[in-house]
């Protein structure tokens, strides 16, 4: 991942990052309501989000990229953290039901790589949702935070970039709509119901999209292809 994601633990720390992160947690438990039972893996800084499930999933696992450092969990819980490469994931293949990416796309160094990965992990009827800066919306454009680092995209950039590794988009939605700063924060989560109910969501904050494997569409876009041998008659 990219050089710029430093500050995410100092940002969630503060009071802009604290009401930031609870305003994009209710959107995220909106969508997975309950993950009784079953094994989840956060990719990028996904260790605070994780919380949401973890005292009813299998496992919880929240795996950084090195400069990052490992995330945080209480004592108790069946949670874990660990650092490892984006591109070479530690895990055997179809490991986990669920996948959450949130500040792990736009910091990627290499995307095709990381959705490579999150594909050979996840498990034939898992489900992953993606969590990004939308390039429409201000704090994409704010430096002050860790949203306005790194590559936004658009919802639809998403969902094309997804639909080339072999996910197929389920679900799209967004979050912070509320303005980044203080005295918008402090009201946010009327920002928020009065953004879901008139403004386009393509000017929201961040761009969620939820997917799930495609198991009929061709190899995944990157992939190593493997070679053939033509065996010439003797």
């Amino acid at each position: 991942m990219g050089g710029e994601v430093h500050g995410l633990g100092t940002f969630y720390a503060s009071a802009r990052g604290a009401a930031a992160g609870r305003l994009l947690a209710q959107r995220l438990r909106r969508i997975w309501p309950r993950l009784s039972g079953q094994a989840v893996l956060g990719i990028g800084h996904a260790g605070p989000y994780l919380d949401l499930w973890r005292g009813e999933a299998a496992r919880c696992i929240a795996l950084s990229p090195a400069q990052l450092g490992l995330a945080r969990f209480p004592a108790e819980g069946p949670a874990s953290a660990l650092v490892a490469e984006e591109d070479a994931l530690p895990f055997p293949d179809l490991s986990f039901d669920r996948i959450l990416l949130v500040h792990g796309l736009e910091m990627a160094e290499n995307a095709r790589r990381l959705l490579r990965e999150t594909w050979r992990v996840l498990k034939d009827d898992g489900r992953l949702l993606v969590v990004t800066p939308n390039r429409r919306g201000l704090w994409a454009h704010t430096e002050h935070t860790p949203f306005g680092h790194g590559q936004p995209y658009s919802p639809g950039q998403v969902s094309r970039l997804l639909a080339r590794h072999m996910f197929h988009v389920e679900h799209r939605d967004s979050a912070l709509f509320t303005p980044p700063w203080g005295p918008f924060l402090r009201a946010g989560a009327g920002w928020e119901s009065l953004g879901h109910a008139v403004w386009p969501s393509r000017y929201a904050g961040l761009a969620i999209v939820e997917a799930v494997k495609d198991l009929l569409a061709a190899t995944p876009a990157g992939a190593v292809a493997v070679g053939r041998r033509i065996l010439a008659p003797a």
